[in-house]
């Protein structure tokens, strides 16, 4: 499971790990060696950053030869110390062994037995801290995925209960649906609702994840409820410890020492989809550096010809039904909002979308930024905080949404963005499904280089008012 969570997880963990390998390689030849630390180690013929490099890449690759990046059934500290401290004097063992057989009397043993005890303390101490700061983001919803229980027996509640126990995973059960007669709460978790109500659970509350944690009379509802969970981009997860499941495109996976067959239905790399994140943070934060100067001189034109107020707010639908509000500046009249249902008859999409080329209720200003899309330059801000990506499908209203055919809803299983594959490729489609195949299209075929072309189609789109 978990490879999916657990990846992330270790990826931070191997990062963190690395980074301050390098640091503590640096800090300690100071301490020991003084201002002139760089000509010791060019003195003895080794290169000091080469060296600390060197470092960090034995140092994580031992971790991770040693099985301390896995999921433990349970964490403990005193197990962690052990752990780590036993890695710290395989490290001395292999270190004083390679400086005997290359021969490099020079190179400080002090300095060694300082490095490798520093690193244990380090490791673990960082360890804890990344710890308790997920923990401190799941608290406050920033990193949470949301987990929906389909079954309500002894199943259902083991399986809720060893989610739980992996806080690292970041995953909160919401509930349970009931298989048959239950209270209305199941070991201080709600039921949401039965097996029927399975479609309106997922399209009324947020669901990442379905666990399917059936007893053996509602076996034959499996099939019905991974085909509902494909149409709407779900992850499906189905605990094997109680009865076997086998169906078409699952992956067996290891979970707390059990089995669990996972069903992915969208982009599933777990590294690309890292990578993606770190990108959409960097060019984020860099544009909304570079952009300073552009976003004074908007606003004050905004201000100057239409007046306040700069930006507009308006609530949209992100990944899995998400609510947050996106940041655009204002393009339209004040009191856009009420004259919408005045001109809903112009629309020119079919479908559960609006947009009007010539939309009376534009500003002055209003006209100038559509044409060139300054207007959604703000929304490095929605990316900066998670909500959206660089390139994704558009993010929908509410309203848009509650019109949605099921099919429609698995473009909501990937994170909105401020450009797409259909922005640069079929702008002037005036169909609404037209627009969703492009989306799940991209969903499809998603990469870290599909994304990269895309940004790069977007510029000379955006230069021409495309």
């Amino acid at each position: 499971m978990i490879r999916r969570h657990a990846t992330a997880f270790r990826l931070a963990l191997a990062a963190v790990d690395a980074v301050s390998a390098v640091a503590l390689f640096i800090v300690v030849s100071r301490l020991r060696f003084g201002e002139g630390w760089q000509e010791t180690w060019r003195h003895a013929e080794v290169d000091p950053f080469a060296a600390a490099a060197a470092s960090a890449v034995v140092w994580v690759t031992l971790l991770w030869a040693l099985g301390l990046y896995r999921l433990r059934a349970r964490w403990r500290l005193r197990t962690e110390i052990l752990d780590v401290a036993r890695a710290g004097v395989l490290l001395g063992l292999v270190s004083f062994s390679v400086l005997f057989v290359v021969k490099l009397p020079d190179v400080s043993r002090l300095f060694l037995l300082l490095l490798f005890a520093a690193q244990v303390v380090l490791t673990v101490t960082s360890r804890m801290a990344i710890r308790r700061l997920l923990r401190w983001l799941r608290d406050r919803g920033y990193t949470t995925r949301y987990m929906l229980v389909v079954g309500s027996g002894p199943e259902a509640r083991r399986f809720a209960d060893r989610i739980e126990r992996h806080r690292e995973l970041g995953l909160r059960v919401i509930g349970f649906l009931a298989t048959g007669p239950t209270p209305a709460t199941i070991d201080h978790r709600s039921v949401l609702g039965s097996l029927d109500d399975i479609e309106d659970i997922l399209h009324e509350h947020i669901v990442d994840e379905v666990a399917i944690c059936l007893d053996a009379d509602t076996l034959h509802r499996i099939e019905s409820i991974t085909r509902l969970c494909e149409e709407e981009g779900k992850i499906v997860r189905i605990p094997l410890d109680d009865y076997p499941v086998s169906l078409p495109g699952g992956r067996i996976e290891d979970f707390d020492r059990g089995k669990v067959l996972s069903l992915a239905y969208g982009p599933d790399r777990v590294a690309g989809l890292v990578v993606k994140r770190l990108l959409d943070i960097v060019i984020a934060a860099l544009a909304l550096v570079i952009l300073i100067p552009v976003f004074a001189v908007v606003a004050l034109a905004i201000i100057v010809v239409d007046g306040r107020p700069v930006f507009f707010r308006q609530t949209r639908v992100g990944l899995n039904g998400r609510p947050f509000d996106v940041v655009k500046f204002r393009t339209m009249v004040r009191d856009a909002e009420a004259r919408l249902a005045d001109i809903e008859e112009l629309n020119e999409i079919r479908g559960h979308a609006f947009k009007l080329t010539n939309d009376p209720r534009l500003s002055r200003t209003g006209r100038v930024l559509r044409r060139t899309s300054i207007d959604e330059l703000p929304q490095f801000w929605n990316v900066l905080r998670g909500q959206m990506s660089i390139v994704g499908p558009r993010p929908p209203l509410p309203r848009e949404v509650a019109g949605y055919d099921l099919w429609h809803r698995r473009r909501l299983s990937m994170k909105p963005g401020i450009t797409g594959l259909w922005q640069v490729a079929a702008r002037r489609e005036q169909d609404f499904d037209r627009w969703v195949e492009i989306d799940l299209a991209y969903i499809d075929r998603w990469s870290v280089w599909l994304d990269l072309q895309i940004m790069l189609r977007t510029i000379p789109a955006m230069l021409q008012g495309r």
